[in-house]
């Protein structure tokens, strides 16, 4: 399993923990972003277009509060994203939206809740089903 991650300056610190734990368990990082002076909006777009590109399996967004890069994410056709701040939405956007990316806020989640975030993302699976309708409807409005 690929994960491309990006962050921005406010976000760097907490992304630079993502890897090493990530990478720790055995999951291939693809860092998009290894200066730490960017903003959220090119930081996000970076990871986003990786996503397109299918260059990952799954993509993280790291900001000062995820909202921003959670907005830049979802200005690139073909990106289904969530701002998540806890375990259960990082599963459920996976589990029913199909989400590619998720984005992550530094100055709301701490290391370890990052961790559990991250890892319950990167594992979920996608339902599909009843959901299908709606990850259609998503897609149309791109």
């Amino acid at each position: 399993m690929k994960v491309v991650i990006g962050a921005d300056k406010n976000g760097f610190e907490l992304k630079e923990h993502l890897k090493g734990h990530l990478s720790a368990l055995g999951y291939e990082v693809i860092d998009k972003t290894p200066e730490n002076e960017l903003d959220f909006v090119e930081a996000a777009s970076r990871v986003a277009q990786a996503m397109l590109a299918n260059e990952g399996d799954r993509g993280i967004a790291i900001d000062e509060y995820g909202a921003g890069s959670f907005m830049v994410a979802t200005k690139h056709k073909g990106i289904i994203c969530a701002e998540v701040s806890d375990e259960h939405s990082a599963k459920m956007t996976r589990d029913h939206n199909n989400a590619s990316m998720i984005t992550i806020g530094s100055g709301i989640v701490g290391r370890k809740l990052a961790e559990t975030i991250a890892e319950t993302f990167i594992s979920a699976e996608y339902s599909g089903g009843r959901h299908q309708i709606r990850v259609d409807m998503l897609n149309k409005m791109c």
